[in-house]
């Protein structure tokens, strides 16, 4: 089992900029690929961005594109999430995802774990 902690939400102005920390436990996530998703209030949720089990390929929600970067530390079992040029648009909780394959997925029914969720807000 792997347990996925976010961290790093919170209420920002829109042009602000936050980072988003995924803690996992349990087990490496070394050979995992990774995501992160969002989800707004009345919305699906919806792909953010993943990254490979090596960093070596990356994926972007068109919207994000340019303006969140993310990037992982396989050494201390951590996944981020660097958002800048925040919109309004933006406002949702996050979700790190975990998926056991390190084969990129963009679906969230593909991903095996997930973390509970951080708040982000952008006021305009």
């Amino acid at each position: 089992q792997v347990q996925l902690v976010e961290s790093g939400g919170g209420l920002v102005q829109a042009g602000g900029s936050l980072r988003l920390s995924c803690a996992a436990s349990g087990r490496t996530i070394s050979n995992y690929a990774m995501g992160w998703f969002r989800q707004a209030p009345g919305k699906e949720r919806e792909f953010v961005a993943r990254i490979s089990w090596s960093g070596d390929s990356l994926y972007y929600r068109g919207s994000v594109k340019g303006r969140f970067t993310i990037s992982r530390d396989n050494a201390n079992n951590m996944v981020y999430l660097q958002m800048n040029s925040l919109k309004p648009e933006d406002t949702a909780v996050y979700y790190c995802a975990a998926r056991i394959s390190g084969i990129l997925a963009p679906t969230a029914s593909a991903y095996d774990y997930w973390g509970q969720g951080t708040q982000v807000t952008v006021s305009s």
